[in-house]
């Protein structure tokens, strides 16, 4: 997807704890830190409360972790599976310290799996060895120790890579490509599955199908690499099976159409698999320019709608997505590629559709030399600032992992202390279903000594996680309305209150329907 993103992004344009899992908020009655919520007054009630932007109560904020070329995850190949387990955790820990709630884990970089399969190789990644058992699966582990935490669980697919390392010679035999060959196209030193053949979509779905059906994952991400980007390769020859499935369409408006029917036909599988599982895209950030069509954006960067037969607003309008995520890399000011004109451009196009729209941050950019607005360090803050005054917009997601815990300049911290003040819920997606479970019975607080009062209760059938909130001096319950008051998510059925003060507790389905409020006094 994003490996070597800095110079791809440059190119296109010049082509044209254990157990229960805390994600607290600054201390119940502690001064606001930037971006907190205004204290309310003792007059307000909960049909009263106005929601304060700066405290949303659901917003995705997420970060991809990257397994091809080890960018992310593991570190390097060849790790023992002890290693391998401390170093995900860490990144997780990482995440959940800075109140993010999703990770996007790419699972099939390239035809391969880092995940046991019948249909497809183990990844190289793991082993250094295309194919090799690396002793364990990962995937469930990777899955339980996010949940663990209170993480979302995206499993990321790259749909047409077959071989990053170019052609079948290193593949192990029984490799898809090496077994099909004439699924596949060399381009530009790589090899990709040909999306012109039913049998190659076939297979991408069989593939995601089976991850769904087998793993407890909240979500499949594809990510910007559909048709190949531009590259010194030549053409993409793909002209026997124009010839055989064109049905004289034009050869873009027929690869076009190939992209939007797997898209469709994930979709319906994922759905018809597991009701509650999202599906989503990341597509490159300019859809197409105003210069080359009137509803584009006021850009002059390359076109993912032309060059790499990606049609974003078409998966919106044929709702095939439940949400995109496209990848706003560049800052506020670039000449070709403004981030605050591609961002509401994006707003807009998802504006009454029911398609969530969440925005790919560029975190690994920050400190670079690419342009000098990444050398200040509150860009990506000032970025999310924007992002407030658009309410389509419902979160961010930071590529790549290793960059969000390096924390360059002091970016995330800045994005932290001025954004992810508090915790924050999952946006809620209507047609994945879902139901509040029942009010938390039995709340109780206990006789605290040094650490505060332990609030325990009863699990509530069908929770994974619960919110707790500190009601302020006022007494003021507007809970529903923002997160001003939410103090933290937990995994487990019981959390230590820091001080006295009356809290409330609520219960979270895994896609983050809320129940009502169990209340109890700390004095």
């Amino acid at each position: 997807m994003r490996t070597g993103r800095p110079l791809l992004a440059a190119a296109a344009l010049a082509v044209l704890t254990t157990g229960a899992a805390f994600v607290f908020g600054p201390g119940p009655g502690e001064p606001p830190a930037a971006g907190s919520a205004k204290k309310k007054t003792a007059a307000a009630s909960a049909t009263s409360c106005k929601a304060d932007a700066r405290y949303p109560k659901r917003e995705l904020r997420g970060v991809w972790i990257a397994t091809v070329k080890n960018i992310d995850w593991p570190s390097r190949t060849g790790l023992t599976p002890e290693r391998q387990r401390a170093e995900y955790t860490r990144i997780l820990d990482g995440a959940v310290k800075r109140r993010l709630n999703a990770v996007f884990v790419q699972v099939r970089p390239a035809s391969d799996a880092l995940y046991r399969s019948s249909l497809e190789p183990w990844s190289q990644y793991l082993t250094g060895t295309p194919g090799k058992d690396p002793g364990w699966d990962p995937l469930p582990f990777l899955i339980a120790e996010a949940h663990k935490r209170g993480l979302e669980f995206h499993a990321w697919f790259n749909p047409y890579r077959a071989s990053y390392d170019g052609g079948v010679a290193k593949l192990p035999a029984g490799h898809p490509a090496r077994r099909h060959p004439g699924w596949t196209v060399a381009y530009d030193g790589r090899l990709y599955f040909n999306p012109g053949l039913p049998q190659v979509r076939e297979h991408v779905v069989k593939v995601v199908t089976d991850v769904v059906k087998r793993y407890d994952v909240d979500g499949v991400h594809f990510d910007d690499y559909f048709y190949p980007y531009p590259g010194q390769g030549g053409a993409f020859d793909d002209r026997a099976a124009f010839a055989k499935y064109g049905k004289g369409q034009s050869l873009a408006d027929w690869r076009r159409q190939n992209v939007n029917t797997l898209v469709a036909e994930v979709d319906a599988a994922v759905h018809a698999t597991k009701g509650y599982v999202k599906f989503g895209i990341s597509p490159f950030g300019i859809w197409r320019n105003k210069a080359q069509d009137p509803a584009g954006s006021a850009t002059s960067g390359m076109s993912a709608y032309d060059s790499i037969y990606a049609d974003a607003r078409a998966w919106i309008k044929a709702g095939t997505v439940d949400y995109v995520l496209p990848q706003l890399y560049w800052p506020i000011g670039f000449k070709a590629a403004d981030y605050k004109v591609l961002m509401p451009w994006w707003a807009r196009q998802v504006k009454g559709t029911g398609v969530d729209l969440y925005i790919g941050q560029a975190v690994y950019q920050v400190g670079t030399r690419t342009d000098k607005a990444w050398s200040k360090p509150g860009q990506l803050a000032a970025q999310l600032t924007l992002n407030d005054r658009h309410k389509q917009v419902e979160g961010d997601v930071y590529f790549s992992a290793k960059n969000v815990l390096d924390n360059p300049l002091g970016a995330m911290d800045r994005v932290v202390a001025g954004h992810y003040a508090r915790p924050a819920l999952l946006p809620l997606i209507k047609e994945r279903g879902g139901d509040a479970p029942a009010t938390p019975a039995g709340l109780k607080a206990g006789t605290g000594k040094g650490e505060g009062a332990a609030l325990t209760w009863t699990p509530s059938e069908g929770a994974r996680a619960y919110a707790v909130y500190r009601l302020p001096a006022s007494g003021a319950d507007c809970h529903t309305k923002d997160a001003g008051d939410l103090v933290a998510l937990v995994t487990a059925p019981s959390f230590t209150a820091p001080k006295p003060g009356t809290y409330l507790v609520t219960a979270l389905d895994r896609l983050q329907h809320e129940s009502d409020a169990a209340k109890v006094t700390v004095r």
